[in-house]
């Protein structure tokens, strides 16, 4: 019998190798390791699939987050709205600027900001919110961007989990996540559904002027080399990795899909289990399924999951503590809110097996053995 995983990243090389094996043997027949032409035709083609005017490459999505709002020249002590129930990147970054970490609830339907939310976490120190597509699913962008819009707010989105996923806004038209607010960062950690072999990230946006700055940010302040106007730092996407994620892009749209019919096989398995709650797919959002996160209801969620790891099947917990009880930020954040949902949420959820190998008959045994958790 095979084993389980959580992510199956050896399977999904072995079904794209050759294509990735001929990518990395050029780069290494090239040697231009830093800035070679992948990595600049990996940044159009990434813009051409996202249909955003610019992609800026970088070493990882924390360093996008900080190089984002570092280009919008705030101020120290400014606020910027996040959600208490995420990882720690997007608080690290604002406080690595001397900015505040606003850390609000979410909606526990679909794990991410909405207005109600925002608008508890907003003052006049607010100058702008991050909304963290979390687990493969868009945050509601009209309601968002209008309350940014009246109150001339900025608004970079946390993509790392969400890339490919499609937002339909209510005037019909059809956008990816990551190109709706002014900036959009991307994670290409091996795990992401546009995964490289190492650590990588990228900027996207629509503003000319704002993508100039934000490469020369990222490239030691300079637009002319040994020139540097301002102070930048040094973060970059490498060849090598580029010409994997040149390779995998073109399989994106495929792993999405493979990642999708998945979680449907999923909703339609555990439809029966009462003791928890399959992940919903709202309407204005085609859900990509970085995870496919469980909430387990009555107290049971660990007991689950050390179950389950006994009958050899992997699970996480995305978050266990939430972000306003994490110490690095307790003197240096603002909680605006009671977050009720958020601590309900990390003591309940739990992400089962969700990657772009997983065949209906690992699923079927994963589902039998959470059958056979609540029938004891």
């Amino acid at each position: 019998m095979d084993s389980l995983r959580m992510v199956d990243l050896k399977g999904q090389y072995l079904s794209i190798k050759n294509e990735i094996d001929e990518a990395v043997a050029k780069v290494l027949d090239e040697t231009a390791f830093i800035n070679g032409p992948e990595t600049r035709s990996f940044a159009e083609h990434l813009a051409q699939y996202a249909g955003c005017k610019h992609v800026v490459t970088c070493g990882n999505c924390t360093d996008a987050l900080r190089i984002s709002l570092e280009a919008l020249r705030l101020n120290d002590g400014d606020e910027v709205i996040i959600p208490a129930f995420t990882y720690a990147a997007s608080a690290e970054a604002i406080a690595m600027l001397r900015l505040v970490p606003v850390m609000v609830d979410v909606d526990p339907a679909t794990f991410n900001l909405n207005l109600e939310h925002i608008q508890a976490g907003f003052s006049s120190k607010t100058r702008a919110i991050i909304p963290v597509h979390l687990f493969g699913q868009c945050c509601d962008m009209d309601e968002i961007l209008s309350f940014a819009r009246e109150h001339n707010l900025h608004v970079i989105e946390d993509n790392a989990q969400s890339l490919g996923c499609e937002y339909t806004s209510k005037d019909g038209s059809v956008r990816k996540s990551g190109t709706l607010g002014e900036i959009g960062c991307n994670s290409f950690f091996p795990t992401k559904n546009l995964g490289c072999f190492g650590d990588g990230g990228s900027m996207m946006t629509n503003d000319d002027v704002l993508a100039e700055h934000l490469h020369q940010i990222a490239n030691h302040g300079q637009q002319q080399k040994y020139r540097h106007e301002i102070i930048g730092c040094n973060s970059r996407l490498d060849t090598l990795q580029a010409a994997v994620l040149e390779v995998k892009l073109r399989h994106l749209d495929a792993f999405i899909q493979a990642r999708r019919e998945a979680a449907q096989r999923y909703d339609s398995l555990l439809s029966d289990v009462e003791e928890i709650i399959t992940p919903k797919e709202m309407l204005w959002n085609r859900h990509s399924y970085n995870q496919y996160t469980l909430q387990v209801k009555e107290g049971k969620r660990d007991a689950l999951k050390a179950y389950l790891a006994e009958q050899g099947v992997p699970t996480m917990i995305y978050y266990p503590l939430p972000l306003n009880q994490q110490h690095a930020y307790a003197g240096v954040s603002r909680v605006a809110e009671p977050l009720g949902n958020t601590e309900e949420l990390c003591a309940s959820v739990l992400s089962i097996p969700m990657h772009t190998e997983l065949t209906p008959e690992q699923q079927l045994r994963i589902s039998d053995r959470i059958h056979d958790f609540f029938r004891r």
